[in-house]
């Protein structure tokens, strides 16, 4: 028998009966009690068949709660399906004494918590996956406040690091032909550079020097887990404005390019959040563009900076810092002074250094750099190469970083090292007119001449 099909019948049938049953006049919503009762049933069912009917109808009673009662089910989660003490207890006073592999076997069973059964067997329905990965979604937006879900999410994490594994995701490449419901999505999930509607999409796709790349996983369907764009080029970009506005920075042929650069890479599913797709992606898409135009030399990020410009008004009130360095960053304050030549020049002469500074020296208290993009791109192996001035321009730009954007480069033969060094020491791989902006930084912080 088919089982796929034998799925989504039984979640077609069950969410159908639970719909009529809650459309009944005066029929109340969904009691969290409900779905836990659903929850124990699923765990003590031993049939397939049932055990696909059962994981249906509990994730359709979980989708009706109010997040009141969802918050109350998380708490029955904590409580109520976490491993037993007792049972700890006695599996490992049995491995003290035997101490073999069968006794190690059932303390490992011990210790797992309830849940991570439960999530397994919920993840029987046709979209169960997909349904689990929303239920996380939900349960990060709560954990700020209720620090003692953190375990529930460990289960989370560490059930979808192995059903997210690289060798389940499908690279697909999206273009204008791409299914409608698809495309939908990516302009909803874009969240580096807003796409402002249909037109602004197919500039984005369409073109011959645009490529764009998605991972999906066969278990969520036609949902994305992570996308990138790619604009091809003649040169490093240095601006973003340009490859928004559709221009193609002198290449009218593709195989004219000489570098591939990746404007923007959005994640998909807030339930996914510490499961880690870039650095495939950006490796096999690479992989990919080498194969279509293997005259590519440079593949190489345009990227945002975010949480530079906070950075840079919490330098404005340092009063260690040379009170000419602060007036200066106070001109970022003025209206529209991106477009006024002269104050443009002078912020520039104090602002690029200082990114430089904040990319390469500023870390947080794992050591690791403080910015989240030069996180991922650094971790990924590659290269922080140029510090692009009113590289953004957009309000948004301007308000997270005041207009710069960043060249991170990857070096195919130099990445395993950089992401080893990086891995191991922290390690931030720079360019040398980085490195020379980052010493005229420390120069200006002293107020030293940087001549």
């Amino acid at each position: 028998m088919n089982m796929s099909f034998l799925q989504e019948l039984f979640t077609t049938i069950t969410r159908r009966d639970a719909l009529r049953r809650r459309r009944r006049a005066g029929a109340p919503p969904p009691h969290h009690g409900e779905v836990v009762d659903a929850c124990a049933a699923l765990l003590a069912s031993d049939g397939e068949a049932s055990s696909i009917a059962l994981a249906s109808r509990a994730l359709a009673l979980y989708q009706g709660l109010s997040p009141q009662e969802r918050v109350a089910f998380f708490e029955r989660l904590a409580a109520d399906f976490a491993a037993e003490p007792e049972a700890i207890d006695g599996a490992y006073a049995a491995y003290r004494e035997a101490r073999d592999n069968d006794s190690l076997q059932a303390l490992f069973l011990a210790c797992e918590p309830r849940r991570q059964e439960l999530f397994r067997r919920l993840n029987l329905a046709s979209d169960g996956t997909h349904a689990l990965v929303e239920m996380r979604e939900d349960l990060l937006a709560l954990l700020r406040e209720r620090p003692d879900f953190t375990g529930i999410d460990r289960d989370f994490a560490h059930l979808f690091g192995s059903w997210f594994n690289r060798g389940f995701l499908v690279l697909k490449r999206i273009d204008w032909n791409t299914p409608a419901s698809i495309l939908e999505k990516i302009i909803r999930y874009e969240a580096v550079h807003e796409i402002q509607d249909w037109d602004d999409l197919r500039r984005r796709l369409d073109a011959r020097n645009r490529r764009c790349f998605a991972f999906f996983h066969p278990a969520i369907g036609d949902e994305p887990l992570i996308f990138v764009e790619v604009a091809l080029c003649k040169g490093l970009p240095n601006r973003i404005q340009p490859i928004l506005g559709g221009e193609d920075g002198g290449v009218e042929d593709p195989e004219d390019a000489d570098s591939a650069a990746f404007f923007g890479i959005s994640n998909c599913q807030t339930g996914l959040r510490g499961i880690s797709f870039g650095n495939f992606l950006i490796k096999q898409v690479v992989q990919e563009l080498k194969h279509e135009l293997p005259q590519l030399k440079y593949f190489v990020t345009l990227s945002p900076v975010p949480g530079f410009r906070q950075w840079l008004e919490e330098r404005r009130h340092d009063e260690s810092l040379p009170r000419a360095l602060r007036e200066t960053l106070g001109e970022l304050d003025a209206a529209e002074w991106q477009r006024e030549p002269e104050r443009a020049a002078k912020l520039e002469a104090v602002v690029k250094p200082l990114a430089a500074r904040y990319l390469v020296h500023e870390k947080n208290a794992r050591g690791k750099p403080l910015n989240p993009v030069a996180r991922f791109h650094l971790g990924n192996g590659a290269e922080l190469h140029r510090v692009n001035w009113l590289g953004d321009t957009s309000a948004k730009g301007l308000e997270q970083a005041a207009g710069l954007m960043v060249n991170y480069l990857y070096v195919l033969d130099d990445i395993e090292r950089n992401h080893e060094n990086y891995t191991a020491n922290a390690t931030v791989a720079s360019s040398s007119d980085v490195r020379d902006l980052a010493r005229k930084a420390r120069k200006m912080a002293k107020g030293e001449s940087s001549k």
